[in-house]
């Protein structure tokens, strides 16, 4: 028994040193490529200790396998075996998963999102993340499979349970299906370009910017600091605003309601003094236009345009603030106004002092019907008219 340990003990002891060997060789090939490729010196620096410590499994595989001193108990060796294999599967997936996930982040650091114009980096940042995680859930789930083959019996139950998953098959399809309907949104988002995060969005009413997309559901960050969650399928099912698709810049429009003494062409003046005083103003648009001029009011609209969403907002309310300041001091004609008109009516006379109207009275004919029913028929002149 002694003797088995101690050729257990000198096997293990030279497959680490051929580990420790084969890490400081890699060691020295990674560094050297490191000093001309960023992505190798990255690459070593992050997966540095799952490599190391899947050599390390290996090296007590590898000792296992050869001088075990436990052979005389299969039960014991069998449940080693097992512990290595796992270890190796283990460790396996977490190194591929290290370097997938460091290249990712890679491609990543090629994007700004704090540029100006950040589309580009903002449809990276979503088609990574998506990308992402998909990843993460493709190596575990290969892991965990192959980790429950290595168990004796686990096969034989697979065969079985494939034996009878037509029925469970469509009663999970059935389950899943918005889940799945959700999984399939979610890459839908992530490669068509409809939102990207930061895009600027409206949705239900609110308005916001997209902090999150996964694969079953996407936050909207509204203007207030509140989360809207909404799950991926709205986005491929409900009409909805993205206003930063294509280019961050936006156009914006302030409207005023003033009194028709204003004078559009001194508004138009003031707005083309405050516009160059902030930063808010990228300096592309700038128009002033009466739109309307009904129903006591004349409408005026102003355009303007700004980097993006905030900005705009931002560039929006300070106009206002300063072309208000403008009319009260500058030209207050232009104030809104209701007029009210006075208009001198007379008196209705009353019923008394009206002329009586009647068959016998109030007029020629009715003075003549009178006339011819007393008997005192007027003369008539040249004329035919009836004289006094």
């Amino acid at each position: 028994m002694n003797d088995a340990w101690q050729d257990f003990v000198s096997t293990a002891a030279v497959a680490l040193l051929n580990a420790l060997v084969v890490a400081v060789i890699v060691a020295l090939v990674t560094r050297r490529l490191g000093r001309r490729y960023p992505v190798a010196r990255y690459l070593t620096r992050a997966a540095a200790v799952p490599f190391r410590l899947l050599l390390l499994v290996i090296a007590l595989t590898v000792a296992v396998h050869r001088d075990a001193p436990w052979s005389a108990r299969e039960d014991l060796g069998r449940w080693v075996d097992l512990g290595t294999h796992v270890g190796i599967i283990i460790t396996a997936a977490w190194l591929v998963g290290v370097m997938v996930l460091s290249l990712e982040d890679m491609a990543l650091r090629r994007y700004r999102l704090d540029a100006v114009d950040n589309l580009a980096a903002r449809r990276a940042k979503t088609q990574t993340a998506v990308i992402r995680r998909v990843t993460l859930v493709g190596i575990v789930i290969l892991a965990m499979g192959a980790v429950l083959l290595s168990f004796p019996g686990v096969s034989a139950a697979g065969r079985s349970v494939l034996a009878s998953a037509g029925i469970i098959s469509v009663i999970a399809a059935v389950a899943a299906q918005s889940t799945l309907s959700n999984l399939i949104a979610g890459l839908q988002i992530a490669f068509s370009g409809s939102i990207r995060y930061g895009d600027a969005v409206i949705v239900e009413d609110e308005w916001g910017w997209v902090d999150e997309i996964t694969l079953s559901y996407v936050v909207v960050r509204l203007w207030d600091d509140r989360n809207m969650v909404l799950p991926a399928t709205y986005f491929t099912t409900t009409p909805f605003q993205n206003w930063t698709r294509k280019h961050s810049e936006l156009l914006g429009s302030v409207e005023f309601d003033v009194d028709w003494r204003v004078s559009p062409d001194g508004m138009r003046a003031e707005l083309d003094r405050i516009l160059p005083t902030t930063e808010l103003w990228d300096g592309r648009t700038k128009v002033l236009q009466v739109t309307d001029a009904v129903g006591g009011w004349v409408r005026i609209r102003i355009l303007v345009t700004a980097k993006d969403a905030p900005t705009l907002f931002d560039l929006r309310c300070f106009v206002r603030e300063r072309m208000v300041d403008w009319l009260q001091s500058a030209d207050e004609g232009g104030l809104p106004r209701f007029r009210v008109e006075s208009v001198n009516r007379q008196a209705p006379r009353r019923a008394s002092e009206e002329e009586a109207t009647g068959l016998f009275s109030g007029d020629q004919q009715g003075d003549e019907r009178a006339a011819r029913i007393t008997g005192q028929v007027p003369a008539l002149d040249e004329d035919g008219r009836a004289g006094e």
